[in-house]
């Protein structure tokens, strides 16, 4: 069990439980509603009030997810992209030969993005398709201007969804590269690897950044308020990349906090505080401030945490784990 010291501060007794009924593999909130993404098929809604709605959106599993403040985009194994609110849902798109939609991402102005197979679309004001080297691993908008990252085996690609005419940018290096991230500036791409490492390049010269050390593979990445840190999972401590300087992590070292005996499955930086949420494999939640105080936010449990997510106004935190259970956290 990770320990924490008897003098630690918890906001355990703020959380309201929720019943999910199922496996919970990703968390987002729409407004002050929580809305837990279970393996199977639905949504769960968690009102403030205590009301429970529960939506079937795809036939069969729910494979990935994004939000978008007053939306949230999912791909499943039947081949739709579906987007929901707070009253309704309706399909988006549906893959042509019916393949798993892998991954998703929301862009500037409305634009989303999915996968399939070695097939990444963009739905804008026209649709437009990029056919990668192999597999797509990963999908991440760029900040500035209309770009898509899309990682791939041996690399990513930078692609120019309307500028029909732009060769897309590729970036080079060994390994298969399974998900990608933008800083909030728009200068550095990082992308995870199967190996337990990180890979990136600052943009504007390509130069590499590699980022190691880890346990596992790193499953879960989170920039903090501003950009200047990068959190990740992967370890037994969490591992915080600086970002703050014109190199990004180039030749530094991360700052490490919380160490412990069980991995970080998932974190969750504040939106708006130099805090981070980390969910540990042995069902710990601590919410630990980049000076490195800590606060207890869920005690361990009996399986792994495998979702979090703070509210826009960073005053809620939800949760879920492998075992299905589940809560909100009122930190106002």
């Amino acid at each position: 069990m990770t320990d924490t010291p008897s003098d630690t501060v918890s906001v355990v007794e703020r959380t309201q439980l929720v019943a999910a009924g199922g496996a919970v593999v990703a968390v987002h909130f729409l407004g002050r509603t929580a809305v837990f993404v279970l393996s199977e098929a639905a949504l769960l809604f968690a009102e403030p009030d205590g009301e429970r709605r529960r939506r079937a959106i795809h036939d069969g599993a729910i494979l990935t997810t994004a939000a978008g403040g007053d939306h949230i985009v999912s791909g499943g194994d039947d081949g739709n992209v579906v987007t929901t609110d707070v009253g309704s849902s309706r399909i988006l798109a549906t893959d042509p030969k019916h393949r798993w939609i892998d991954h998703i991402a929301l862009g500037p102005d409305g634009a989303i993005a999915w996968s399939a197979g070695k097939s990444a679309f963009v739905q804008a004001k026209e649709l437009r398709t990029f056919e990668a080297p192999s597999t797509v691993g990963g999908l991440a908008f760029l900040p500035k201007g209309f770009r898509l990252a899309v990682a791939h085996y041996n690399g990513a690609t930078l692609w120019y969804p309307n500028a029909l005419q732009a060769e897309p940018e590729r970036l080079e290096w060994k390994g298969s590269h399974l998900g990608a991230t933008v800083s909030p500036d728009g200068r550095f791409l990082v992308t995870t690897m199967q190996e337990p490492m990180l890979h990136g390049w600052r943009l504007f010269d390509g130069q590499h950044i590699r980022m190691s050390g880890y346990a596992a593979r790193v499953m879960s990445l989170s920039w903090s308020a501003g950009g200047q840190w990068l959190a990740t999972s992967g370890a037994t401590q969490l591992v915080l990349w600086p970002f703050h300087g014109k190199d990004g992590p180039m030749d530094k070292t991360p700052r490490l906090l919380t160490p412990s005996g069980h991995r970080i499955e998932v974190v969750a930086c504040h939106p708006r505080k130099a805090v981070v949420a980390a969910g540990y494999g042995n069902g710990l939640i601590l919410l630990t401030r980049i000076d490195s105080a800590v606060i207890l936010a869920k005690k361990p449990g009996d399986a792994p945490v495998t979702a979090l997510a703070w509210s826009a106004d960073g005053l809620l935190l939800a949760w879920g784990t492998e075992g299905g259970e589940a809560g909100v956290i009122d930190l106002a």
